[in-house]
């Protein structure tokens, strides 16, 4: 259901939700907490619960405050409410809620003007540990920093943290003592005092302390708000939590939802007890579980499940787990048997996925629908490396946010300028398009790709997704010139929700979480990466399986889990994850499906695709897709065009009524591939296969199909 304004009858949001959905939207009032697997429909759920709530004249939505942890799950919560027909309702994060109370309380309760946050703990912390004459290489001052934010998060100070930390059985990074860190994040804590600055934390720490300390102020933000929403509420931390209760007050309108099987960031100082043991903090809790999973094939689902079931949890996450949980029931068709492979070595890992990726997109698969997860970002490289090689498109996840980024900045900027410009002179510049390529060209921007990887290839990368948001504006509006651009960068900056890369997404496992694909390779499954080494304690280890979970839960329809022998060829075995053990196959003929070694794979680099009219290089998938550039001059026979978009639209019902669920257009055929065919009209088989897009298995079903309904328009 497609909504643009809240109906008259507030029973048409409910339409379409599952008996379960429909419960958590009809729970309007009261405390309620929802029990929500991955790929159950909870944003669903939620936001359908929002709208029917404001539907029913039961909440204001101008008093409703909805908080989630990444920008980018804020930005699809507004899309969907405002597809529903709600406005006014603010969707936060916790830190950015915490930081506009803090903007706004600190004159009042502390005077002047607030500090700048630190954008990063790197230099600083550095710096004390070179003071103190301890480690600062980057991976000690990365681990010294993470440890800093749990105590912070713990509220916990650097005299406590040796004590507290050895209590909670934590070790000091880096081959430091616990009391050599807690002098580390004392130092840390002097430096940027004496800077007058203040981290992320302390943006936590100081909302919370300013709104307990002054009732006035406290009143006025309790009285900004009357009813809350929390997602995933298994990874709040004791210093969200407190938050949360001074916004409520004495009040219990709040809805929270989670899943206690991905809680994946105790590092961090994430506990889920808060979700589990919150109906001992509300008398008559409402509880809802969602149980139908709407993401995942049964094939996968049931690997979930089995990976998730054959640990040994800590006692109370497995007690209140088992009890609270109940098993997902799969509502997609069937699909292939997740497979579970054995490489001899790394680089042959990486090279055989790469080629297993192309195989995907030849069948039809988007670039953007794949994705290689790795347990740390270090294991990236070889990946990016064979997708180079392979002439495929990718943009690793995890670093820093698309709109904070260097090349990013500067591209925006010298758009922003050139925008300046043409109003001083009083002129409208023509050709948008190619007048954004011309600016971003200064920002590192060409139309070909590097041949490298890394820094360079992730720069060009950011450059070339800056392009195609252009693109996108102009193709919705053709009258959009300059001016609106630069609108939709700013909109989209101010809720950092970063223009899609049409390529391979490389991730790290928690960079994953609340991301979805059609195919997912899990790569690197060994024993003592997955879990890592470091995990020692029962519960450590459990959260290792609990991540491998939601890399998992990541996948629709494909899923690879691999693992290699030896690091290099020729290299000291290694042994498989444990985790891996109760996955059906594993132990048996796909143990025994070994790559040759990247020694015996003729590695060849793809030469870049050229347009096939006025030969410039290809940059877009689109452009790749129909072989021309988008300078030169269309040739699509229109009536053959529609015919396709006909037959696809057919074949697509076919199959859904076989099938008995809806699936996506894209699955027999993209628009890209039926423009391609518009244009080019291949006059046999031959032709026909050097259609992008159309792989094999794409040939062998509707090969014959298309030949006829070619021939009908020549």
């Amino acid at each position: 259901m497609t909504l643009t304004h809240l109906p008259a009858d507030p029973a048409e949001l409910l339409s379409g939700l599952d008996p379960e959905q429909q419960a958590v939207a009809e729970s309007i009032s009261g405390p309620v907490v929802v029990m929500a697997g991955a790929g159950t429909g909870k944003t669903r759920a939620i936001t359908h619960r929002i709208a029917y709530a404001v539907a029913m004249g039961r909440h204001d939505p101008a008093k409703t405050l909805a908080v989630t942890f990444t920008n980018r799950a804020a930005g699809e919560m507004s899309r969907r409410l405002a597809g529903l027909g709600v406005a006014g309702v603010r969707v936060r994060t916790f830190h950015s809620a915490a930081l506009r109370q803090l903007r706004w309380a600190w004159p009042q309760a502390i005077g002047g003007e607030m500090h700048d946050v630190i954008a990063s703990k790197s230099s600083l912390v550095a710096s004390a540990a070179s003071q103190l004459r301890l480690g600062s290489d980057f991976a000690t001052v990365r681990d010294l920093a993470t440890e800093i934010e749990w105590a912070k998060v713990m509220q916990v100070g650097p005299a406590e943290y040796a004590g507290v930390a050895s209590l909670h059985g934590r070790k000091g990074p880096g081959g430091l003592t616990v009391e050599q860190a807690g002098e580390v994040y004392e130092g840390y804590e002097r430096l940027k005092r004496s800077a007058g600055r203040i981290d992320f934390e302390d943006v936590l720490l100081l909302t919370v302390g300013v709104l307990e300390d002054r009732q006035d102020l406290r009143q006025q933000v309790q009285n900004s708000f009357a009813h809350f929403t929390v997602d995933e509420f298994q990874d709040v931390s004791a210093v969200q939590q407190r938050l949360l209760q001074v916004w409520l007050g004495d009040r219990d309108d709040v809805c929270v939802v989670g899943d206690v099987a991905q809680t994946i960031y105790s590092f961090a100082g994430a506990d889920p007890s808060h979700l589990l043991h919150f109906g001992n903090q509300f008398a008559n809790t409402t509880v809802v579980s969602l149980a139908r999973w709407y993401r995942c094939t049964p094939q996968i689902v049931q690997v979930a499940e089995d990976v998730l079931a054959d640990g040994v949890v800590s006692a109370q996450l497995l007690a209140t787990t088992k009890a609270r949980r109940v098993p997902l029931r799969s509502q997609v068709s069937d699909g292939p048997a997740p497979r579970v492979v054995q490489y001899a070595d790394e680089p042959s890992e990486a090279v055989a996925v790469v080629s297993q990726i192309r195989k995907l997109i030849a069948a039809g698969t988007p670039p953007r629908e794949i994705a290689i997860l790795v347990r740390i970002n270090a294991l990236t490289e070889q990946f990016e490396a064979a997708l180079a090689d392979a002439g495929i498109a990718y943009s690793v996840r995890g670093g820093r946010r698309f709109f904070d980024r260097p090349e990013v900045r500067k591209g925006v900027s010298l758009l922003r300028g050139a925008a300046r410009g043409a109003a001083d002179i009083g002129q409208a510049p023509d050709d948008p398009i190619t007048l954004v390529r011309a600016i971003l060209s200064a920002a590192g921007w060409s139309e070909k790709p590097p041949t490298g990887t890394g820094a360079v290839r992730e720069a060009w990368e950011s450059l070339a997704a800056l392009v195609g948001l252009c693109d996108e504006v102009v193709a919705a509006d053709s009258s959009a010139g300059l001016n609106e651009i630069i609108r939709e960068i700013a909109r989209r900056e101010e809720v950092q929700d970063a223009p899609s890369v049409d390529g391979v997404t490389l991730a790290s496992l928690h960079a994953a979480k609340g991301m979805e694909w059609d195919a997912v390779f899990l790569v690197g499954l060994v024993d003592t990466m997955v879990p890592m080494s470091h995990a020692e304690t029962p519960a450590q280890v459990e959260e290792e399986r609990r991540l491998l979970y939601v890399g998992i839960t990541r996948a629709r329809a494909f899923l690879q889990l691999s693992w290699a022998d030896s690091r290099l060829p020729g290299g000291r075995p290694r042994k498989p994850s444990r985790f891996l053990a109760p996955i059906p196959g594993h132990a048996g003929s796909d143990r025994n499906r070994k790559a040759d070694s990247v020694s015996a794979v003729k590695r060849r680099a793809r030469k870049p695709a050229n347009c096939r009219i006025c030969g410039k290089a290809l940059v877009t998938a689109k452009e790749r897709s129909v072989i021309r550039c988008r300078t030169c001059p269309s040739q699509v026979n229109e009536q053959l065009l529609d015919a396709l978009q006909q037959w696809r639209t057919e074949t697509v019902a076919t199959l859904a009524a076989e099938r008995g669920s809806s699936i996506p257009a894209y699955v027999v055929a993209t628009d890209a591939t039926l423009e391609a065919l518009a244009e080019q009209v291949p006059t046999d088989s031959a032709e026909l296969a050097a259609i992008p897009g159309l792989g094999p298995a794409k040939l062998a079903a509707y090969g014959q199909a298309l030949m006829t309904l070619l021939d009908q328009h020549r």
